[in-house]
C-alpha cells in the first residue's frame, strides 16, 4: 500500500502560488529624468571653482533611486544663448513621457550690460513658452522656476529683491500655460531674510583670503552659492513641489522638515518670520 507524500501534494500548488503572486504584484515604479536647464546658480562645478556649488548638485539626493536628475545648465548662459548654442534641442530628442524639465533663467537675460546674454523680457518670455511647449510635445512635465535672489540688502537689513522684472514675466507664462510654478525668488528671499544680512554670507561663495586654495585672494561673491546654500536652495525647490503636490513629490526620499526654510540655521543668528 502506497501512502502519499504530503509535501508532494502541496509543492505544486506553492509553486502556482508564486507564479501567481510574480503576475499580479506591482510593477515598480519607472524611472524617469529630472532635467534642470538654466545658469551658473543652479549648474553643475569643476573642483577648480569649489566650494562654489550650484543648487542643481546636491538636488538629486532628495529623491529616491526612480529619479534620474540631468543637469544640463550652463554657466552665464541666458534663455536666447541656451538656444542658440543647441542645448536645448538634444534634451528634447531625449524626452520621454513623464519626465521632467525644471527651467530656472533670469540672471543672465536681464544683464543689460553684457549684450552677448541680454535677452529682453519679450523674447524671454517666448523662450519659456518654446521650453514648455516643446516639453509638453513629449508628454513630459515642464517647471518653471523664478531666478533664485542675489544676496542684497538694504541699510535697514532688509533683503532687497533683484529680480523684479523677469521673476513676474516666469510667473506670468506658468499662469498663462497652466504651468507648475516653484518662486525661488520669494522663498530664497525669505530664507536670506531669516539668516540675515550677516549670517546669510555663509549660504554664498564668501571666503577671506588664503581661506581656500582655489581663491588665494578671497572672494566676495554674492550670486554663487556655497555647499550649504546650495543644498538649501534645492531643499526650498522639493519643499515646493511637496507643497504643490507634484506626482514627482511621490519620489522623494526622505521626509522634509514641516517648514524648510527654518532648518539648519547659522548658530549665532535667530530666524525670525519675515
Amino acid at each position: 500500500m502506497k501512502h502519499n507524500d504530503p509535501a508532494r501534494t502541496v509543492r505544486p500548488y506553492i509553486l502556482l502560488l508564486l507564479v501567481l503572486m510574480a503576475f499580479t504584484a506591482p510593477a515598480p515604479p519607472k524611472k524617469i529624468k529630472l532635467y534642470l536647464i538654466g545658469d551658473s546658480t543652479i549648474a553643475q562645478k569643476i573642483k577648480q571653482t569649489f566650494p562654489e556649488t550650484g543648487w542643481g548638485m546636491p538636488l538629486g539626493t532628495f529623491f529616491d533611486s526612480t529619479v534620474v536628475v540631468d543637469n544640463r545648465a550652463q554657466n552665464g548662459r541666458s534663455t536666447r544663448t541656451f538656444l542658440a548654442e543647441n542645448r536645448w534641442q538634444p534634451i528634447v530628442d531625449a524626452l520621454q513621457p513623464d519626465d521632467y524639465v525644471l527651467i530656472q533663467f533670469g540672471h543672465n537675460d536681464e544683464a543689460k550690460d553684457k549684450p552677448d546674454r541680454y535677452t529682453s523680457p519679450e523674447d524671454y518670455r517666448r523662450n519659456l513658452l518654446k521650453f514648455v511647449a516643446e516639453t509638453r510635445a513629449k508628454k513630459a512635465n515642464p517647471v518653471l522656476i523664478t531666478p533664485v535672489t542675489r544676496r542684497k540688502f538694504d541699510k535697514e537689513g532688509r533683503i532687497m529683491e533683484t529680480h523684479v522684472e523677469y521673476s513676474a514675466a516666469t510667473a506670468e507664462v506658468a499662469t498663462a500655460q497652466k504651468v507648475p510654478l516653484i518662486d525661488l525668488d520669494r522663498m530664497s528671499r525669505n530664507l536670506l531674510q531669516q539668516y540675515g544680512a550677516d549670517g546669510s554670507k555663509v549660504l554664498f561663495l564668501q571666503l577671506g583670503p588664503d581661506e581656500h586654495p582655489n581663491y588665494p585672494q578671497g572672494r566676495n561673491d554674492n550670486t554663487h552659492f556655497s555647499e550649504l546654500g546650495a543644498r538649501k536652495m534645492a531643499q526650498l525647490v522639493v519643499y515646493e513641489m511637496r507643497a504643490q503636490k507634484l506626482p514627482l513629490a511621490e519620489r522623494i526620499a526622505k521626509p522634509l522638515p514641516k517648514n524648510a526654510t527654518l532648518t539648519a540655521s547659522p548658530a549665532n543668528s535667530q530666524p525670525t518670520t519675515p
